[in-house]
């Protein structure tokens, strides 16, 4: 009798888990049960814009185990791995594969054959047809965007717009490209990004180019095709650089680039020069006692 009522409390007291309950043969939905009390099967989440999420409208996907809400348009070739999340109205093309972890907030667009990988979150955007993102990346969160208001307190501006990815981009791991305040964030065509890139809001980058690791572009910064920025290149806010530039290493970009060449240096200035200053300095450096 003591060994039954241990094993009693011990179940009385085990902690909810959640558990899926079908109520028909391809419809699951989330609910928390204990010993203790009934199944709730109307539990809803209100979220940090002050949405409700209700967990009921959520199924579980044929191809891979993950959830998509009932809303979601979502072609029969896609595959969702256990533990992604698809939310309302979003649109996602053929063969596009969701990595565990992912979550793909409402209203999102995904491009036909796009491959994402796992820990993903994607909201406030579209995404094009193959594009490749990798672990951890972030697109389509609220822009580094405040104001002093007149009693002297740090207020946040409205980050309203979107994230666009165009076709064939590939994103690396931990790459966060923050959505619009003015104007959308756009992703040119067949673009390449590394890891460990920051784009703020409202940044516009052409097609073909490349951004390598540790890159940081600040907010609404307009580049044009075939940019290349080697690792740790920093391009200050409101800049324009033209098509066909490259950047050295650790350069910083202060002002606008208006001639197509190769620049280096803080602040950047074309290659040619900033070899000289690097030359001039080592000179300088010899004659002193």
């Amino acid at each position: 009798m003591a060994i039954n009522l241990s094993k009693l409390a011990l179940r009385r007291s085990f902690t909810p888990i959640p558990r899926l309950i079908s109520t028909a043969p391809d419809r699951y939905h989330f609910s928390v049960c204990s010993i203790d009390e009934a199944p709730s099967l109307g539990s809803s989440t209100r979220t940090e814009d002050g949405a409700n999420i209700n967990h009921q409208e959520f199924q579980k996907w044929h191809n891979g185990g993950g959830m998509f809400h009932k809303t979601a348009c979502i072609e029969s070739t896609t595959l969702i791995e256990i533990g992604a999340v698809v939310h309302s109205e979003c649109v996602v093309a053929a063969n596009v594969h969701i990595g565990s972890g992912t979550i793909v907030g409402p209203a999102v667009k995904i491009g036909e054959s796009t491959k994402i990988e796992y820990n993903v979150s994607v909201t406030n955007c579209t995404i094009g047809d193959a594009c490749f993102i990798h672990n951890g990346v972030c697109i389509g969160q609220d822009g580094f965007g405040f104001f002093v208001d007149e009693h002297g307190n740090m207020m946040k501006k409205a980050q309203m717009l979107s994230a666009r990815i165009g076709n064939h981009v590939e994103i690396g791991a931990n790459t966060c490209i923050d959505r619009g305040s003015w104007r959308d964030t756009v992703i040119g065509d067949h673009s390449k990004i590394d890891n460990l890139v920051q784009i703020g809001h409202n940044v516009v980058i052409g097609k073909n180019c490349i951004l390598c690791g540790q890159v940081g572009i600040a907010g609404s910064v307009t580049m044009g095709d075939y940019v290349t920025l080697a690792g740790r290149v920093a391009v200050r806010d409101h800049v324009s650089i033209v098509s066909k530039v490259r950047l050295a290493a650790n350069s910083v970009v202060t002002k606008d680039i208006k001639e197509p060449g190769d620049y280096g240096g803080f602040p950047a200035v074309p290659i040619h020069e900033w070899r000289k200053q690097v030359a001039a300095l080592q000179t300088l450096k010899k004659r002193a006692p």
